[in-house]
């Protein structure tokens, strides 16, 4: 057998299964919303410079964990990244086609907030090599914009998405649905409006009070209300419909798409591929020549990861194995979300066994699972009840 017959003979390693990306927080932001719990900060000012070379170092150090292998998308994240310097996003893209080499047709997105001095630098985040743009619109109302502490009008969003669409292939945006005081017909009309703008992709995410928030504060004290579950439910129902049928249903629990427009950076993270996470607070799942599968955190506080990156190149705080059983865990507990379902024989790779063949059919006689040979998708009844469902399916 020669070299090469040999080492396409060779088990693949599992994150070939969901592909490789590459995350990259910028945690600043020009106002921070009461309902965000991101790692995001508002500086009094930012030395770009500093900050290019903290993430072109981290990315180095990122490199030497994986080895050589295509790179398959790259995400920016935050925060606010349509508050980076351009000059920097195409610094980081060029030094990520160095160093792993992006593969042929990669995707790279940029997060952006559409007000207009933002939307300014929308084609030259194009030019930086930028090829698609999710914009954070969150609702198509000013007064809930104002209550959601947006810095932007729906008039400029809609100005901005105009300026995305012609500067980008791909354009997607996101709505918050279940807001305070929104009815059932308001969120029909917004969502009308919205997939009416809707270029390819739209995600849609309930609002969540989340501790340490501003309005998690609020809410604790009673002055902040949000639609009652059932009311939140019938909202998550009709976006089902609504966007299936308008040729965008859901391929994940809150993201819609049309075929073959799906994100391919999200998608590796539900499909459980690898992911290299640089800049503050960055999660990461790499896998290293040898099998060993690591989990990174990086220092969160802009200045400690700041500071750690001019010292050693780095900001990992935490570099540690994750083993099989964990990882068909965590396999399950994110390829359930997406419509696409879970492949039985995968987890059961990486578990060391398989899942009970009485569990699975009591779920699929109740309606919260259905069977595909070898694949498991939860149904919409399953969805309802995502977590509960995981809990009991991997008890």
């Amino acid at each position: 057998m020669t070299a090469e017959a040999a080492l396409a003979s060779r088990p693949q390693p599992d994150w070939r299964a969901g592909g490789f990306g590459l995350y990259v927080h910028w945690p600043f932001c020009l106002a921070k919303c009461p309902y965000c719990d991101f790692n995001s900060h508002v500086p009094r000012d930012v030395d770009h410079a500093a900050w290019r070379t903290g993430l072109l170092a981290e990315m180095g150090h990122m490199r030497a964990l994986t080895g050589p292998r295509p790179l398959d998308t790259v995400f920016f994240g935050g925060g606010t990244p349509s508050l980076m310097a351009p000059e920097t996003v195409g610094a980081l893209i060029d030094e990520a086609d160095r160093l792993w080499g992006l593969a042929g047709g990669a995707e790279i997105t940029l997060e952006a907030n559409p007000t207009s001095a933002e939307a300014g630098k929308l084609h030259a985040y194009g030019s930086a090599g930028v090829n698609r743009l999710s914009m954070g619109v969150q609702a198509l109302n000013d007064a809930d914009l104002k209550a959601l502490g947006r810095t932007h009008s729906v008039s400029e969003a809609e100005a901005a998405f105009e300026i995305a669409r012609n500067a980008f292939g791909r354009v997607s945006f996101d709505l918050i649905y279940a807001r305070m005081g929104q009815s059932v017909p308001d969120w029909e009309a917004e969502l009308a409006r919205a997939l009416s703008m809707a270029v390819d992709h739209l995600s849609l995410y309930q609002l969540t009070i989340e501790p340490g928030t501003r309005f998690g504060e609020l809410h604790d004290r009673g002055k902040l209300r949000v639609p009652a579950d059932a009311t939140a439910a019938e909202m998550y129902d009709l976006a089902q419909a609504m966007t299936g049928a308008a040729g965008m249903p859901a391929y994940e629990i809150s993201n819609h798409a049309r075929p073959g427009a799906e994100s391919r950076h999200n998608l590796v993270y539900w499909r459980y591929g690898d992911y290299a996470g640089i800049g503050p607070g960055a999660h990461g799942r790499v896998t290293r020549d040898d099998g060993t599968r690591l989990s990174t955190v990086t220092a969160r506080a802009p200045s400690d990861w700041l500071a750690m990156t001019a010292g050693q190149g780095h900001a990992v705080i935490e570099e540690s194995r994750v083993d099989p059983a964990d990882q068909a865990t965590e396999y399950m507990l994110m390829a359930l979300r997406l419509a696409e379902g879970a492949d039985l024989g995968r987890y059961a790779r990486l578990a060391g066994r398989e899942l009970p063949a009485d569990r699975i059919g009591s779920m699929v006689g109740d309606g919260s699972l259905s069977l595909d040979e070898h694949r498991i998708r939860a149904t919409d009844r399953g969805r309802c009840v995502l977590n509960r469902l995981l809990a009991d399916l991997l008890a």
